[in-house]
């Protein structure tokens, strides 16, 4: 194992042991509230930079695989009384089969048709589910948690925790992803998608690829969110802000490289929540444009380009 790879692991296993410490000596819960939802963001903002950020595919259709995760969670509850985790596995599951028939009806198009499409398949999705009584339809669900599992102290410090277990797997499998051949070959059809399918890169399945690996995270990140609210309704699992605001996680971190996204959601994610606290969650929206904006026009490729730039500047000024 290469050093590298001994260190993004050391960081992993402290960055758990310390929200699993978290766990343990916090007796505040909103701590652990608003904490779930920077993570589940990370989650999605790390799965969407796969297909978006890797391959150049812009999804608008993060919310339709998120209230995917999010039914999926419920109907097993409510016909099986499944664990959390069986739900998170089975939508990831779920998840993967999604991203796989998307993949195959809509990746043959490019460019603004791919993204239409995607969003043309979040209102059906959403449609289905509405329609659908036995998840509650468009009145919506409520939901019963179960007894809390040891060393925890309260449902959501479980969730909390999950999840955070979720921002590993999603950073690992992005990160093998940049490394391997399948990075090479996204960056390669990212750049010029006919000139890498004429020597020889398999552009339509690796798009397939991207887009299981990342329909399954956006899913598996979804289910635990039905035990979060103890409530699921089709307009707030389908919520186009998820969408929107993943999309903006993204590019305001970086797509080049998988920290990007991180850097993204967790900066966005904590403006966020500290607004919602202390004036009003309604601005939210708002300040994400504002962002969003700012970085477009004084860093288009993100934190990470404008850390490149400062670290270039400075290396020129020494010489």
């Amino acid at each position: 194992m290469r050093r590298d790879s001994i260190g993004f692991w050391i960081a992993m296993v402290l960055f758990l042991g310390a929200v699993l410490l978290a766990t343990q000596v916090v007796g505040n819960e909103y701590p652990f509230f608003a904490g779930y939802v920077i993570l589940q963001f990370i989650v999605l903002a790390v799965a969407w930079s796969i297909l978006g950020g890797y391959a150049g595919y812009v999804n608008f259709g993060t919310n339709a695989f998120f209230g995917v995760g999010v039914y999926t969670a419920v109907f097993l509850v409510k016909a099986t009384g499944a664990s959390l985790f069986v739900q998170i596995a089975t939508a990831a599951v779920v998840g993967a089969l999604v991203g796989l028939a998307v993949g195959l009806l809509t990746l043959r198009m490019q460019g603004i048709f791919f993204s239409i499409a995607t969003i043309a398949l979040s209102i059906v999705i959403e449609t289905s589910v509405t329609n659908w009584r036995y998840v509650g339809g468009a009145a919506g669900i409520q939901l019963q948690r179960p007894p809390v599992m040891e060393p925890f102290h309260s449902y959501v410090q479980m969730l909390f925790f999950v999840q955070a277990l979720l921002v590993v797997l999603a950073i690992a499998i992005a990160r093998y992803i940049q490394r391997s051949w399948l990075g090479r070959g996204l960056q390669a059809l990212k750049d010029d998608e006919l000139a890498a399918e004429c020597t020889g890169v398999p552009t339509l399945r690796l798009k397939l690829m991207a887009c299981v690996v990342s329909g399954a995270l956006m899913c598996a990140a979804g289910a635990p969110a039905a035990m979060y609210l103890q409530y699921a309704d089709p307009s707030s699992a389908f919520n186009l802000n998820y969408s929107v605001t993943v999309l903006a996680m993204s590019l305001i971190g970086g797509t080049a490289n998988w920290i990007g996204p991180v850097l993204g959601a967790i900066l966005l994610g904590v403006t966020q929540q500290l607004l919602a606290v202390t004036i009003s969650s309604e601005v939210n929206v708002l300040v994400l444009g504002v962002m969003l904006v700012l970085f477009v026009v004084a860093a288009p490729e993100g934190i990470l380009g404008l850390i490149r730039r400062i670290v270039h500047i400075r290396a020129g000024s020494k010489v």
